[in-house]
């Protein structure tokens, strides 16, 4: 007990010559200034790791296994949601060079599990996408039957009498 009051217990050593309230009160909050300046250049020297989306030389960077994986459906954006989710490290690189352009995802993640978690669900969202019909293609396939649709536009007037 006691020695942890010892590791605890500050000596702040003020000189002047008259000790006042006021004097106490500059000298902490002096102190309590130098501790926060300490604290704030602790925060910047430390190097900060990038997590999720970053460029393909800070993963590499890592000095980790990177993978790739190659997409040429432009919906990219699926798979960063997803790989967020996971906490999947990831860059993604644009090859433009073809067309339609190819999309080159490299990959790492602390977890094997959670890479394969991430694309399983990838795939699985990617095969429910393409089973669907597309709205734009039931649209279109119901403007051609209203077009082809035989109607009588002939009015007939007939007069009781």
């Amino acid at each position: 007990m006691q020695e942890e009051v010892e590791n605890r217990t500050v000596t702040l050593i003020v000189s002047g010559s008259r000790f006042t309230g006021r004097l106490l009160k500059a000298a902490i909050s002096k102190y309590m200034a130098h501790l926060k300046e300490k604290k704030a250049k602790k925060s910047r020297d430390a190097p900060v790791i990038p997590k999720g989306k970053q460029t393909v030389k800070q993963l590499v960077g890592q000095n980790q296994g990177v993978s790739n994986l190659e997409i040429t459906d432009p919906s990219v954006r699926d798979f960063e949601k997803i790989a967020r989710k996971y906490g999947v490290d990831y860059a993604v690189k644009k090859d433009r060079s073809t067309t339609p352009p190819k999309y080159m995802i490299f990959f790492k993640a602390r977890d094997a599990d959670a890479l394969t978690a991430a694309f399983s669900e990838y795939s699985s969202k990617k095969v429910k996408k393409a089973s669907r019909p597309s709205v734009l293609a039931r649209l279109n396939h119901f403007k051609d039957l209203v077009k082809n649709a035989i109607t009588d536009h002939t009015r007939k007037k007939e007069r009781e009498r």
